[in-house]
């Protein structure tokens, strides 16, 4: 393998596991709001049911929407993100294959100094 290929799929790489990184800092933050929706909803179901608020058929029904639209979400975005995170791992792991490919060596100058 010749050396400006795997500079290119180096840089290719590199993208890709910056886009995937942004795609699981999305899941996270779709997983919050769905978490944010199943403690909603239940918690006037429980403020309902204690009589703490007043009961209306329009709540219940959007609590109810509001909890299991969060469980689904959840549940979907849980499979979105490991899928994500196996991409990532891939492509990681494929990066650092071809950067040991490359067999880089260090270079030592004894007249460089560090600033």
């Amino acid at each position: 393998m010749n050396d400006e290929f795997a500079h290119s799929e180096i840089t290719r790489l590199e993208e890709r596991i910056e886009e995937l990184r942004q795609s699981l800092a999305r899941c996270d933050k779709i997983a919050l709001a769905a978490r944010i929706a199943i403690g909603g909803g239940a918690l006037w179901l429980l403020l309902a049911l204690l009589t703490l608020l007043p009961f209306s058929p329009t709540g219940l029904f959007g609590a109810l929407a509001s909890a299991l639209g969060g469980v689904v979400l959840l549940g979907s975005n849980k499979t979105t993100r490991e899928e994500f995170e196996a991409q990532l791992g891939a492509a990681e792991d494929r990066r650092k294959a071809l950067i040991d490919a490359m067999r880089l060596r260090l270079v030592e100058d004894p007249g460089a100094t560090l600033h």
